[in-house]
């Protein structure tokens, strides 16, 4: 870092420490892990907000729509590896903070195992039978042929992403971000180009973009797996992980998966139900036609850039939680959870306002006539005031998976997003509300889950929860 960008960074830390948001100390640690993988969330995200809107120029909106309907299925994909991941970071966490770096290699060699026991069968399904998937969402037949198309050619690519989730949060867990930030921005890169290739090069549409998408995830599997094997990057500044994949050791430990699933269960739930929720919802929007779903998923696109910042404030959460109550330093872990939080909350605001000013021109990026516009302007808008709700959700819910403490942030999600977020957008089939119901539900799908995590967090039972996963309790030795 130049003298200038220290300068500048030291005195956003002695801002942010007057307002009460985050003490100096605990800021850097903070954003050294944060910011990488804040920028491969968005690297990550921004692969499918460009192929939707490089399909949107090459094939219009039933094109669009398509691709809404197969990211859904993709996006159940994300939020299993997600939650899987979670139990990972956690032990991993927890185990190299405590020193345990053998146990935390053989952590990671059984998380890898599940990963493949997972994927295998979604892959199947979404070659087999990705025309009547596609169909349980879409009411015309172009935009379940572009969507059934993506869906098989992107088939191949859910190993790799789950391998890939699996390794970010190992290197998540021992505290490189870097490491995986320059694996997923490289993909990333690649996705973007070889998309454009295939679609506009090649006339390939939505196959193409899947092609893309498929190649450089897999891309990112072998120089992730290059570091985790323990081999060296040489000059490129990643570094292999301290606590690498091995022939040694068992290659099944039963403990450790049992405590693995225990922990990942409910924060595969939990990350299913934000998932899951979406296939209602655009069944809900497909009523409305295929342009209002092509301005539903700009705003939910939109959104998901905007939780790019999640990728970072909630992991560093995790990983400095977990660290801390692995060494038996429960207040300080406190004090990380509570001021991650509170700065997330000042960045998404920040992001939130900005996005709003620029709501138009960003949705001329994907549509092009003024009333197409115009709605997806409004759900731009929608979207990134909702993506606050989920700056507070993933931060919260990052120090309780720190600690292990995953059960009721399964329950607050499916409270935020079925009990509440899915009622109000069935109003808009059955009230005057029409759209507007959509905007609603976008704003409760995040802020109901949100404010149950922040009070879990604040009543600290998860402090108690922590203490059956660290190195030396009695469930080590199960």
């Amino acid at each position: 870092m130049s003298r200038r960008a220290g300068t500048v960074v030291d005195a956003i830390a002695r801002g942010l420490e007057r307002l009460g948001v985050i003490s100096t100390e605990r800021f850097r640690p903070t954003m050294e892990l944060a910011l990488p993988r804040i920028g491969t969330g968005f690297a990550i995200m921004s692969k499918q907000t460009a192929d939707l809107a490089m399909v949107g120029i090459a094939v219009g909106t039933t094109g669009t729509a398509g691709l809404a309907f197969a990211l859904a299925y993709w996006e159940v994909v994300t939020m299993l590896g997600l939650g899987l991941a979670g139990g990972t970071v956690t032990l991993v966490s927890q185990n190299y903070g405590g020193e345990q770096t053998e146990r935390a290699s053989i952590v990671v060699k059984q998380s890898v195992l599940v990963a493949i026991a997972f994927a295998i069968p979604l892959m199947a399904a979404f070659f087999l039978f990705a025309e009547p998937l596609i169909g349980l969402l879409a009411n015309d037949s172009e935009s379940i042929h572009h969507g059934s198309v993506y869906l098989a050619f992107v088939a191949p690519a859910i190993l790799f992403e789950l391998l890939n989730l699996i390794a970010s949060r190992t290197y998540t867990g021992i505290g490189d971000t870097f490491t995986e930030m320059m694996a997923r921005g490289g993909g990333a890169v690649l996705n973007v180009i070889l998309s454009a290739l295939l679609i506009f090069g090649f006339d390939m549409g939505v196959a193409g973009a899947a092609i893309g998408t498929t190649l450089s995830t897999g891309f990112v599997t072998v120089v992730l797996a290059w570091g985790m094997v323990g081999r060296n990057y040489g000059a490129l500044g990643m570094e292999p992980s301290p606590v690498p994949i091995t022939r040694t050791g068992p290659l099944l430990d039963v403990g450790i998966i049992r405590q693995l699933m225990e922990i990942s269960t409910p924060e595969i739930g939990r990350r299913l139900a934000q998932g899951i929720v979406v296939f209602p919802l655009l069944w809900i929007t497909a009523v409305f036609g295929p342009v209002i779903v092509t301005a539903f998923e700009v705003g939910r696109r939109v959104r998901s850039l905007i939780n790019s910042i999640n990728w970072g404030m909630s992991l560093a959460s995790s990983s400095l939680v977990g660290q801390h109550l692995g060494a038996n330093e429960e207040d300080e872990a406190e004090a990380y959870g509570g001021a991650i939080i509170r700065l997330s909350l000042v960045i998404y605001v920040t992001a939130a306002v900005i996005v709003v000013v620029f709501a138009e021109p960003i949705a001329s990026i994907f549509v092009s006539s003024p009333d197409e516009v115009t709605q997806a302007a409004i759900f731009v808008a929608i979207g990134a005031i909702s993506a606050v709700g989920f700056g507070i959700d993933g931060a919260a819910a990052g120090a309780l998976l720190g600690a292990g403490a995953t059960r009721w942030p399964f329950v607050s999600s499916l409270i935020g997003r079925y009990v509440f977020a899915l009622p109000a957008a069935a109003l808009g089939l059955a009230t005057p509300l029409g759209i507007a119901a959509l905007y609603l539900a976008f704003l409760l799908e995040t802020f109901v889950p949100g404010g149950i995590n922040y009070w879990l967090f604040r009543t600290g039972h998860w402090k108690a929860v922590s203490r059956r996963y660290r190195p030396g309790s009695a469930t080590d030795t199960d």
